[in-house]
């Protein structure tokens, strides 16, 4: 059972974002710095990438570990209502797949930064320059 009245879980998943998270705009900051220019959550493309090349054709999604089931322990179920949280972790991370497929088979390359990576600057930075150039 969840510990939280309704008001409280609709209040507190309302603060969940999805774009502009604090990983994300780390990136941003970075591959900005690293003089590179880009473009933001572009709706014409499959998935709305979180950061986009168009002259390069590259795509860079920044994924959060819990919600997109990466392995790396930060993605912990939740005790309460396990079913609801497996299954939607599931659809996020069959969505993303999908998503990628379709960017690929339309000439693209695709970047995926999880949040657990973005704390080691150095290897993120070597990570973009590798990617980038």
């Amino acid at each position: 059972m969840d510990t939280l009245t309704r008001q409280q879980r609709s209040k507190l998943m309302s603060r969940v974002r999805s774009k502009n998270t604090g990983p994300e705009m780390k990136v941003r900051r970075l591959v900005f710095s690293m003089g590179f220019r880009y473009r933001l959550h572009v709706a014409k493309l499959p998935g709305k990438p979180d950061l986009v090349f168009r002259r390069k054709a590259k795509v860079i999604f920044v994924h959060g570990c819990f919600w997109h089931g990466h392995d790396c322990g930060r993605c912990r179920i939740p005790k309460t209502r396990t079913e609801y949280w497996m299954a939607k972790i599931k659809s996020n991370v069959e969505r993303d797949a999908r998503t990628q497929f379709a960017l690929r088979e339309a000439g693209w390359s695709v970047l995926i930064l999880w949040e657990c990576m973005i704390k080691d600057e150095d290897a993120l930075r070597a990570k973009l320059e590798n990617f980038l150039q």
